[in-house]
């Protein structure tokens, strides 16, 4: 192993550095609001670190828009390949036009319309394959195989991960000392990226990974010592949902710098969620409303504390969020 890339092989904090240059042009820097009502759940200074607010409406445009552009143009234009039905899928399709990719997104042959909508009108490009995601992301790995194209991973790629460290980068600046953080997690992909950063550069800081209950896939993982393959069951953070692909780096990355895990309910996200309509008038999707509803498990923990929750996106569909408010 190089020892200058550091344990995982690449060094978070290099690469996270580099990526904020590459990607400034593009990607916005996303407020850090401050959020009175749950600063006093728990007598506590509480921020919302609004990545609902970046390009695309997710975190996810940080790090596709790193990884396109550590590509030659050559090879952007020959063309690259995804698989996604969600913020992934979005987020590929804006950054390859921004970046002059000839980019292609599988998905599922029963995608539901509401995200065929969705990226139609974004434009993108899409071939269909298979009857779940799984089948679909192998049919899309071994095109991508075929014919000479980069897979681009939603998570498990140095670049994608560095690009999501941006979200730390900017918090640093934004707030003198974070103490607690709490980041939803689903592959790992904006968990690595941030703990990577935030533990280099901020002695002392505690990272908490926010899991639904319904799909703990990372923390069972962890808990078993090995990435596992486990049952998901429906879950309002469907962003976070599903499995951690073989040897993903981002397994041995929450796996060190993690330092606690909390799961949430249905119950508890659906509550996350209108509360933070409800007070800052904000929406945010259920994945991002993990790292609400996990704080309010955790809170009377802490006193005095300077707490930033992530709040990864905002695609929430408005039957979902009809169903939610009535």
């Amino acid at each position: 192993m190089d020892k200058a890339k550091g344990k995982y092989g690449f060094d978070p904090v290099k690469e996270a550095l580099a990526a904020a240059l590459r990607i400034k042009t593009w990607a916005r820097q996303t407020p850090l609001e401050h959020a009175p009502y749950l600063s006093g759940e728990g007598e506590n200074r509480v921020y919302l670190k609004l990545e609902n607010y970046q390009v695309s409406g997710s975190f996810k445009y940080r790090g596709v828009l790193n990884k396109l552009l550590t590509l030659d143009q050559a090879t952007r234009n020959k063309g690259v390949i995804t698989a996604s039905t969600g913020n992934h899928a979005a987020a590929f399709t804006m950054a390859a036009r921004t970046t002059g990719s000839r980019g292609t997104v599988y998905v599922p042959e029963n995608l539901a319309p509401a995200k065929k909508s969705n990226l139609e009108a974004l434009k993108a490009r899409m071939e269909f394959y298979g009857h779940d995601a799984a089948q679909t992301e192998t049919h899309a790995r071994q095109q991508a195989l075929a014919q000479g194209l980069p897979f681009i991973s939603p998570y498990n790629d140095p670049q994608i991960i560095s690009g999501q460290a941006t979200v730390a980068l900017e918090l640093v600046e934004q707030l003198e000392r974070p103490h607690v953080v709490l980041v939803p997690v689903g592959g790992g992909g904006l968990m690595g990226g941030v703990a990577g950063y935030l533990k280099a550069t901020c002695p002392g800081v505690h990272m908490v990974g926010c899991q639904p209950v319904n799909s703990p896939v990372m923390a069972e993982s962890i808990k078993a010592g090995g990435i596992i393959t486990m049952e998901s069951l429906p879950t309002l953070a469907d962003g976070t949902a599903g499995g951690i692909e073989p040897g993903a780096v981002t397994f041995d990355i929450c796996r060190d710098l993690v330092d606690e895990f909390v799961l949430v309910d249905e119950e508890e996200i659906k509550r996350a969620l209108l509360l933070i309509l409800d007070r800052h008038q904000v929406l945010i999707e259920g994945a991002a409303a993990l790292s609400v509803a996990a704080w309010l498990k955790i809170a009377p923990e802490y006193k005095n504390k300077n707490v930033v929750l992530v709040l990864s996106g905002k695609r929430i569909g408005l039957s979902a969020l009809k169903s939610l408010i009535t």
